[in-house]
């Protein structure tokens, strides 16, 4: 039974071992050149105006939780899309149930839009 998890155990090993490896060479045959410019802390491309561990507003957490959500929601299209044809007769069911989904995401997308979180001052 043992056997068969080889390869698994081979394929860790030597992804193991070429990620290290990998590293290890940028080190040792990597330039290195440091200057004070590239050692400075930067921001966005500019010098930094405040301390790192200031607070973000919740609407930056917002934005970005409703980016994952229909980032999720393409995600759960494309495989649907792909299937929808070889379906047959199940065809007009993966309709309704991806009409459902749709629907959900749309009521959920206009109840944000309805309170203000999408709008940034």
């Amino acid at each position: 039974m043992l056997e068969n998890y080889l390869p698994i155990l081979l394929f860790l090993v030597v992804a193991l071992l070429f990620g290290i490896g990998s590293l290890a060479a940028g080190f040792v045959l990597g330039p290195r050149r440091p200057d004070d410019q590239k050692n400075s802390p930067f921001e966005c491309g500019f010098e930094a105006f405040e301390d790192a561990r200031m607070r973000f507003d919740v609407r930056y957490y917002l934005v970005a939780i409703l980016f994952i959500i229909f980032d999720l929601e393409i995600a759960f299209l494309f495989p649907w899309a792909v299937v929808l044809e070889n379906l047959g007769p199940q065809q007009f069911f993966a309709m309704i149930a991806m009409g459902v989904f749709l629907l959900i995401l749309v009521v959920g997308f206009v109840y944000e839009w309805k309170k203000g979180a999408l709008e940034w001052e």
